[in-house]
């Protein structure tokens, strides 16, 4: 045990000279990142010249390229460190995290109704999105932990399971259910990855199901969301307005859209035209072959960035960048089905594309710690018991 942990050691501090990060993988996410920035502006500028009295355009693009920039820089440290150093600091992150996940209870700020946001120094921020990378850098770590075990329950279930917990409960009591849905399924992905039994996680979701439907039971807000999901034609001046102004703004769109920047639902008929309904806005000046380009944009960054994890060299690494590929993936595909009406409204934003500065930046950084780990792809795999 003594020989392994020196030989662990010893390759852990191999230097890096000559690695390069993955270029294919860096090329994918800052054109998401330029093409992103650009339906933003083209998205928000009627919003913006309303709320400023027609004197700004640019104020939600302002504020989103000072959160790029942040996240550029934030990127390109995370892909100077080496992945030990997330290991190393799992746990503490992960008490820090359900710290400002409570600390939300108690001083947070109310935005559209919910209390998820922090106010630090004139700097706003969800901690929501900081308990996200947390919990995919714990669930790493415990991955390598377990090894073998993981497919026995009190590992595979328990030993998962109370970790995701101290996540999920804060984040109930803040009434965030998109954000438990999310990590949620993120969860899943890496149990299966660690070697749970899928069984277990079929009955984890089955569960899952279950506390869903009480939770909309008992949240009435929650439960209108899914009145207007299956019946929005009921009430097209109320709860199912802002569906049926997306599936307006996508029919418009035909297949070659209406033409960038030309878009008419963004003229203060479609709420969220700029954040979650995004994508709505794309489809109408884009058309079905833009709207397309960009799903495929974002499958071939996925994909890619899966291709990374397989080649990483030891476990933990992995686990770590296919847990922070599927949090893009995931929240992804859950937004596109919601603007298109095939899930209930979530709230869940579309990575790089949609308004908000806290998401992005940490977004940025995640995608460092991936380019980071594909700087030891061609390394020699470290064998783990």
């Amino acid at each position: 045990m003594a020989a392994e942990r020196a030989l662990r050691a010893k390759e852990d501090r191999r230097p890096w000279a000559g690695e390069k990060v993955d270029y294919p993988f860096l090329f994918l996410v800052l054109l998401l990142l330029v093409v992103g920035l650009a339906m933003l502006y083209s998205a928000s500028y009627a919003q913006s010249e309303y709320d400023t009295g027609y004197e700004i355009s640019t104020k939600y693009l302002q504020k989103q390229a000072v959160c790029a920039v942040i996240g550029l820089i934030a990127m390109y440290i995370f892909s100077r460190i080496p992945a030990q150093f997330w290991y190393r600091t799992a746990w503490p992150l992960y008490g820090i995290s359900i710290v400002l996940l409570l600390s939300v209870l108690v001083i947070g700020e109310e935005v559209n109704g919910a209390k998820r946001w922090i106010n630090l120094a004139g700097i706003q921020f969800q901690p929501s999105e900081i308990a996200k990378f947390t919990m995919i850098v714990l669930f790493a770590r415990l991955t390598r932990g377990f090894g073998q075990r993981a497919q026995k329950f009190r590992y595979g279930v328990l030993g998962f399971g109370f970790a995701l917990l101290g996540i999920l409960v804060p984040l109930a009591l803040e009434k965030h259910l998109s954000a438990i849905m999310l990590m949620g399924m993120v969860a899943v992905v890496m149990m299966f990855v660690a070697g749970t039994s899928p069984k277990w996680l079929l009955a984890g979701a089955g569960a899952a199901a279950v506390f869903v439907v009480i939770y909309i039971t008992f949240m009435g807000y929650a439960g209108d969301r899914v009145t207007a999901w299956l019946h929005p034609e009921l009430d097209p001046g109320d709860t199912g307005y802002q569906i049926l102004q997306s599936l307006y703004a996508i029919g418009s769109g035909g297949l070659f859209g209406l033409g960038y920047g030309k878009s008419r639902q963004k003229y203060l008929y479609l709420p969220f035209q700029y954040n979650d309904y995004i994508f709505a806005v794309i489809c109408e000046e884009l058309g079905l072959v833009g709207a397309a380009c960009i799903v495929m944009l974002f499958a071939v960054t996925i994909l890619r960035g899966y291709w990374i994890a397989l080649r990483a060299r030891d476990r933990f690494s992995t686990v770590l960048a296919a847990g922070l590929v599927t949090l893009i993936a995931v929240q992804t595909i859950l937004n596109l089905c919601v603007v298109t009406n095939l899930l209930p409204s979530t709230g869940i934003a579309l990575p790089f594309f949609s308004y908000g500065g806290t998401a992005l930046a940490v977004n940025l950084g995640e995608m460092g710690i991936v380019l980071s780990i594909s700087r030891t792809r061609n390394q020699r795999k470290i064998q783990e018991v």
